[in-house]
């Protein structure tokens, strides 16, 4: 059985996923009004990438026998910047995340709750997929340089995504 401090720590870090969705969504959204369709397609992909993380967190939550409970999420700005400047933030929302899993990960060593380590070694393997993919886009776009040429052809490649 699951303790209810991992509960209620697993249920928390359903909510940040959430947030990590509407926070990309809401980028999603901008980088559109900006005519960045490709960056727009890219988020609405990570948007659905944290959805499918908070499911997984829930279907754990059910196996274990634990309760999910929903919180409110909180309204993501609807400003980012320069294209430099919202991959930047991206960055630093997945570095923020990977902080968090590792704080569940000690949280279950803590516990002796080696079915939520399992299923935690996954989102750890995630999260250093998803820094490296965040730090090489905004890796491009520093050596590239803030030019429309560049926009445009960052732009072309992450709607390929």
């Amino acid at each position: 059985m699951i303790s209810q401090k991992m509960t209620d720590a697993i249920n928390d870090q359903i909510k940040a996923e959430y947030e990590s969705a509407y926070l990309y969504l809401a980028m999603s959204a901008y980088l559109e009004a900006k005519n960045l369709k490709g960056m727009a397609h890219w988020m609405k992909k990570q948007c659905k990438e944290e959805a499918e993380h908070a499911e997984k967190f829930m279907e754990h939550l059910y196996e274990r026998g634990a309760r999910v409970v929903l919180e409110a999420i909180a309204k993501p700005a609807v400003e980012f910047g320069a294209p430099l400047d919202v991959f930047k933030a991206v960055l630093k929302h997945e570095r923020l995340v990977t902080g968090r899993i590792n704080k569940l990960m000690d949280l279950a060593r803590e516990e002796k709750d080696y079915a939520s380590q399992s299923m935690l070694t996954w989102f750890v393997d995630e999260q250093v997929e998803e820094e490296a993919n965040a730090d090489d886009i905004v890796n491009k776009f520093e050596f590239l340089g803030d030019s429309s040429a560049s926009t445009y052809m960052l732009d072309k490649e992450l709607g390929a995504r």
